[in-house]
């Protein structure tokens, strides 16, 4: 849902920057507008004005996240092992924002979603990349597409809401590389980077 006034208004920055942290902290149903606009230094009225509630804002705000790590993260379908890695590294060094997706998830109307929703659409375009390696005999064709993109993204972000496992000292860089390997030596088992030894099957 985007505002509708031009983005370019700083008083929009400022509520997108302060909305933000709000949600990755409270999530949607603990976020409030009064804390929103107090640090936009801004009005609650100001933000209504350009937004038409608190979910419009949510989801304004992490599709502009998912946007974000979409292009910073690409995925490559046929480098599905690849893609967990940097999308693990990607989620380690911005925790706040897997936090502010987690949130979407979590606590928006499950089987209603918005004609713009972001997160549908993202989806719908990750499956028919997957679709299409699959087409051309990049990934094994007995597992569903959408079975592959979640067991990959759920692979790739399985450490990082275990963050408080990892060491606090000198020893957590190691650690989480080690989580990485495995991360990586995983969705490889699973599905196999093109050119490499035949993908395992579904059934296997």
């Amino acid at each position: 849902m985007a505002p509708r006034t031009s983005t370019t208004d700083t008083t929009i920055d400022r509520i997108i920057a302060a909305a933000t942290t709000e949600f990755a902290g409270h999530g949607i149903a603990g976020a409030r507008v009064e804390r929103i606009a107090k640090a936009a230094r801004t009005s609650k009225e100001r933000v209504y004005a350009h937004f038409r509630g608190k979910e419009a804002l949510y989801r304004f705000v992490a599709g502009r996240e998912l946007a974000g790590m979409a292009e910073a993260v690409p995925m490559d379908a046929t480098d599905l092992p690849g893609y967990a890695g940097r999308l693990h590294d990607h989620a380690a060094r911005h925790p706040e924002r897997h936090r502010l997706m987690m949130w979407g998830q979590l606590e928006l109307p499950a089987g209603v979603p918005a004609a713009d929703d972001p997160f549908q659409e993202s989806l719908r375009h990750k499956i028919e990349q997957l679709r299409k390696a699959q087409d051309a005999g990049h990934l094994d064709p007995a597992w569903e597409p959408e079975d592959i993109l979640v067991f990959v993204s759920q692979l790739a972000l399985s450490w990082v809401s275990q963050a408080s496992l990892a060491p606090a000292d000198e020893e957590r860089d190691a650690f989480l590389a080690s989580r990485r390997a495995a991360i990586v030596a995983a969705v490889q088992r699973l599905f196999p980077a093109a050119g490499d030894t035949g993908p395992a099957t579904a059934a296997s």
